[in-house]
């Protein structure tokens, strides 16, 4: 037995005393244990206990709960949850719980009256060596929950601790299994391996291991697969270094990680050098297919897949203002600082990029003017609106208005500065005549 002394939560204080009052067993166990050997911020408190679920509720039935896993009820105290749990398996008791968690670190107990620490399969121990390690045999560990083995490699990154060699071998060997996990549950820890520091690290192993292969094929199939001389490295490196390169945020690391995800489809090879003519719109396209598919939510699939499409931007000095205009229209103003966040990750992820980052810094120059000068670039900006184009050209309601409004836009796109009514409403004039 370990000592060590956590600032337990005056919640989780009232939620141990209030079981033992009632004759049961309490105990912190798992994460919050292990962060406390780590000294890093304590995020999730849970308690596993002798009670039984129905009895959990009943004792809490004063304060805010709800029960979305089977036998754990979650407390709600200002805002934050706290789950309790009964203990697993059959035996109704501590030792046993322990032995059915995924690795010694998450598998210590924490007796506060005490503050002793219940480690029964040296837990702190792998903490001081940094390594990760399942409890028990590691292919049992991993069919009981295949989504462990996803979980391995997210805490592995996380917490910068190597995999045991018994354990990386079960990973191994039952890796296909997670191809039966939930989506919903998959897309969860893919999102926090791609919040990590450095998710590449993550995406080799999962090569490595056969994980990849069991939930996003597709990224495989540009592995070792050459690209042209713009870019220093292949389909697959290019993406994971991207990856690396952009800022944390979930949009951006979805963004990087299917932006040229269809790029071995359209891999074509002409005059000696390989070619991928409409990548942008196909890594689009398959981007929504997998997004789909791990049941992302509409609004982040709408947002990446329209990074994706519009990542190609092509800039050079000698584009017009009406241009830059164009391409603010295009993408909107709403997307398009994330857009050029994204777009110099992906060129520093070629390999070499000076003078293009040395562009894309010039052409956010450029779009700062215009947003400063209120450019009009959507019809919503026109100084007249639809009912005007209607009471000055005497068209009813239909396709006709827009299709005067969209040439309104064209003309202040090229003109802003007849973005007025007196201007916009004798240009209208003119077309009624």
């Amino acid at each position: 037995m370990a000592r060590i002394t956590p600032d337990i939560p005056g919640f989780v204080a009232f939620i141990i005393k209030r079981l033992k009052a009632a004759g049961f067993e309490a105990y912190v166990v798992g994460g919050a244990v292990r962060d406390a050997f780590l000294k890093r911020p304590i995020m999730d408190w849970d308690v596993v206990t002798s009670a039984p679920a129905g009895r959990i509720k009943t004792l809490f039935n004063d304060q805010r709960q709800f029960a979305l896993r089977h036998d754990t009820v979650t407390l709600v105290h200002s805002g934050v949850h706290f789950e309790v749990t009964p203990f697993r398996g059959g035996e109704n008791d501590l030792a046993n719980d322990l032995s059915r968690r995924d690795f010694t670190i998450n598998a210590m107990a924490c007796d506060p009256d005490g503050l002793k620490v219940i480690d029964p399969f040296h837990g702190e121990s792998d903490i001081r060596q940094r390594v990760l390690r399942a409890v028990g045999d590691p292919e049992e560990r991993f069919r009981e929950d295949p989504l462990r083995l996803l979980r391995c490699i997210r805490l592995s990154a996380e917490l910068g601790f190597r995999i045991d060699k018994e354990t990386l071998t079960g990973l191994c060997r039952t890796a296909p299994l997670l191809s039966s996990t939930a989506p919903e549950r998959i897309r969860d820890e893919l999102m926090k391996i791609l919040m990590t520091a450095t998710p590449s690290t993550s995406f080799y192993l999962m090569v490595r291991t056969g994980i990849l292969r069991s939930f996003l094929p597709e990224l495989l199939e540009g592995y070792l697969k050459r690209q042209n001389h713009y870019h220093r490295h292949t389909i697959f490196r290019h993406i994971v270094e991207t990856i690396d390169q952009v800022r944390p945020d979930p949009v951006l690391r979805l963004t990087a990680l299917l932006h040229d995800i269809a790029k071995p489809r359209t891999r074509v090879k002409q005059r000696g050098a390989w070619r991928f003519y409409g990548h942008e719109k196909e890594s689009a396209l398959l981007a929504e297919k997998i997004l789909k598919r791990l049941r992302f939510g509409k609004e982040v699939m709408r947002r990446v897949t329209h990074l994706i499409r519009h990542h190609m931007i092509g800039y050079d000095s000698g584009w017009s203002d009406a241009a830059v205009r164009r391409l603010m229209r295009r993408v909107g103003t709403g997307n398009i600082h994330d857009l050029l966040e994204f777009r110099r990750a992906d060129l520093l992820a070629h390999g070499f990029a000076g003078q293009d980052l040395a562009l894309t810094d010039e052409l956010e120059r450029r779009l700062a003017e215009q947003i400063r000068l209120g450019a009009p670039t959507r019809r919503g900006d026109l100084a007249v609106d639809g009912n005007m184009v209607m009471k000055i050209t005497g068209l009813p309601p239909g396709p006709a208005v827009g299709k005067v409004l969209r040439g309104l836009n064209e003309k202040v796109l090229n003109h802003p500065e007849l973005n007025n009514r007196e201007d916009l409403t004798a240009i209208l004039k003119v077309i009624q005549t």
